[in-house]
């Protein structure tokens, strides 16, 4: 492969990860052939279940390789930069392989041609870059650069006003927030004001609110890039402690944006974004799960307004909020399923600590909640809630009278953000543990050898430092995508890619600090726990990867046959 330039090897990487997608694609298509109804020409919701396994596994395949792709075009245009070329074709190789162990065992299964798959795996440009550049001598020596420079990330390819943002945010995490993480974390504190209050200063809860709304995002074009450079950097710091801070007024904004009438957001937009009224978002129900047109809060028309009972669960930063966005059954007609669901703004006082009970003046009914105890992401505190006739006045429906029945959409509107925002927690979460882990392998030796100066250690350091660029760079393109109202799948796709990475990468940082990673002391341990949630917010993986992703992948390789 010596002779050949680095775009030409970028070109081969490319072009056999476009065509390894499209095998998977046939492998869609051969579901879609075996699930769509012949009267209705729609998917078959209970055939499309005797095709989970294989589906969740091509979905993975998809977005695995979906970030090996946007590393491997951000090195092509960067193929000046020779670490960064041999990185993205590494981890390329390393993707391959990753996907072709999830596709190989089941390509009976679905339909995809196994002579055609392994005539691709055996083209020799294929072979040849793929033991150049995924050797483990090659991957080390990327991690032996990795250590001996302590790089730390690939360099910004933002414009300087992106770079700027990001560069605040980053010294708001290392100087605010970093010094009180463990102690929120170990102690399952409150975030404190000392966090809350310059978090809002900077504009933190208003980026992705209008400017004409206080927001910092432009009233001509959406801006999804800066609020996750901002999510990552307050996610490196801690992401219990920061890095949802600004999800649920994202979320909230959002469904304001689609649905809201002209007064509601004129009334609350400009508070969200200040963080004069912090917001938890209240979707979940304790039988319901991901599956969020099942919902069964009951929502009862009254005088004024509306009474709510029933219960949610996991609703995030609930005591702290002063505005919950909850999402309501206003058609007692079950049938109806996500049709007969509308979305309404509760008020209540701000409580501190791990229960609460707000009884409402004048006659109104009663929200109580208690904190759920968890493995990690411990500061903002997950709650179960209860509605016992709680009065949400007529004015607090999204969308006033328009807007029932219209729940469901705007809440998916909302969403759609929460998942390029999650990916974009989860590498500020391995970021954090892949800096921990270089450190620690650089200081710490063992038979008189710095970790650093073993291959298996500068093969972990290679590929977290190649994963986390992958996660970056994708997260950035789809961020890029949204802005030009595309970029829903996408979306889904990285983060079920960058979300599972995470748990990955925390793994690999904790086993380079061996058992002093298992010690609470260590902030490794943290992060550790912390990513595991990645993976069950904002769309549980299985559903994430069912539901959403190979959904809509069987019936876009069906074309017309799914219409």
């Amino acid at each position: 492969m010596q002779e050949m330039t680095s775009e030409q090897r970028i070109d081969i990487a490319i072009g056999f990860t476009a065509r390894l997608l499209e095998q998977v694609s046939d492998g869609f298509a051969y579901i879609n052939r075996h699930c769509i109804d012949s009267a209705s020409r729609q998917l078959d919701a209970n055939k499309l279940d005797q095709w989970q396994s294989v589906s969740y596994e091509l979905a993975f395949a998809v977005a695995e390789m979906s970030a090996a792709q946007a590393l491997l075009k951000q090195a092509g245009a960067h193929c000046q930069d020779h670490f960064h070329v041999r990185l993205a074709l590494a981890y390329f190789a390393v993707s391959w392989h990753a996907a072709l162990g999830r596709i190989l065992p089941i390509v009976d299964e679905c339909g995809i041609d196994r002579a055609g798959l392994i005539e691709s795996m055996s083209d020799s440009s294929l072979q040849a870059l793929l033991v150049d550049a995924g050797s483990s001598s090659a991957i080390a020596a990327l991690g032996a650069e990795i250590a001996s420079t302590e790089l730390k990330r690939l360099p910004s390819s933002l414009d300087p006003e992106k770079e700027m943002v990001r560069a605040t945010f980053e010294r708001f995490a290392e100087v605010v927030v970093e010094p009180l993480a463990e102690a929120i974390h170990r102690q399952d504190l409150d975030i404190p004001d000392e966090i809350l209050q310059p978090a809002a200063e900077l504009g933190c809860f208003g980026t992705c609110i209008p400017e004409r709304f206080g927001g910092l995002q432009s009233d001509e074009r959406p801006d999804s890039l800066s609020m996750i450079l901002v999510t990552e950097e307050l996610s490196r710091g801690s992401l219990g402690a920061a890095g949802s801070l600004i999800t649920r007024p994202e979320i909230a904004a959002r469904a304001l944006l689609a649905g809201g009438t002209e007064e509601q957001q004129t009334k609350w937009l400009p508070a969200l974004a200040s963080g004069e009224k912090l917001c938890a978002i209240s979707i979940t129900e304790p039988n319901t799960g991901s599956d969020v047109a099942s919902v069964s809060l009951r929502a009862t028309k009254t005088t004024g307004g509306w009474t709510l009972n029933g219960g949610k669960t996991w609703c995030t930063f609930a005591g702290r909020s002063e505005l919950l966005l909850v999402l309501a059954r206003t058609d007692p007609d079950s049938s109806l399923g996500f049709r007969g669901l509308s979305l309404f703004l509760v008020e209540k006082p701000k409580f501190s600590g791990h229960a609460f009970s707000h009884k409402q003046p004048e006659g109104g009914g009663e929200l109580s909640g208690r904190a759920i105890p968890t493995l990690g992401y411990r500061g903002m505190h997950s709650y179960d809630l209860s509605f016992d006739n709680v009065f949400v006045p007529e004015e607090n429906l999204i969308g006033g009278e328009q807007g029932l029945g219209r729940g469901f959409y705007y809440t998916m509107a909302g969403f759609a953000g929460g998942r390029i925002q999650t990916a974009a927690r989860a590498t500020g979460v391995m970021q954090s543990a892949f800096e921990k882990a270089l450190s620690y392998s650089n200081e710490r030796s063992t038979f008189g050898i710095p970790l650093a100066g073993y291959q298996l250690t500068q093969v972990k350091l290679a590929k977290m430092f190649a994963t986390i660029a992958a996660a970056r760079q994708f997260s950035h393109d789809v961020a890029r995508l949204m802005d030009e109202g595309a970029g829903q799948m996408e979306a889904s796709l990285v983060k079920l890619f960058s979300c599972r990475a995470a748990e990955q990468v925390t793994r690999e940082a904790m086993q380079i600090h061996g058992g002093m990673g298992y010690a609470e002391e260590m902030a490794v341990s943290r992060l550790f726990v912390d990513a595991r949630v990645l993976s069950i917010f904002e769309g549980a993986e299985e559903v994430l990867a069912l539901k959403v992703i190979a959904r809509e992948l069987i019936e876009r390789a069906g074309g017309d046959s799914a219409d």
